[in-house]
């Protein structure tokens, strides 16, 4: 699987809403992107990104805009079955 590395995450005013929306702050969303666990390529080129900000875990969508930046569409709590990725994942890493 391809690694994905975030340097830097694109915000303005439409993505700032919408998280806010789903109970996500700019900081969380920052700290996900550095904390990255799972992730995965969707359609129209987008990314599905799970990690952990604090002990929350979070899933953000995210289409890439050059050389290790990527534009936010969106960002929510991950769903029960991104978190089950991320369990199997944390558990794999600790066993091996």
């Amino acid at each position: 699987m391809t690694r994905i590395i975030v340097k830097e995450i694109i915000f303005d005013t439409w993505n700032k809403e919408h998280i806010k929306k789903h109970g996500v702050t700019e900081e969380e969303v920052k700290e996900t992107g550095g904390n990255l666990i799972y992730h995965k390529r969707t359609y129209k080129g987008r990314y599905l990104l799970t990690g952990r900000a604090g002990r929350r875990l979070i899933s953000l969508v995210l289409i890439r805009q050059g050389e290790g930046k990527y534009y936010l569409i969106t960002a929510r709590d991950a769903s029960q079955k991104e978190r089950r990725k991320v369990y199997e994942k944390e558990s794999k890493k600790q066993n091996s």
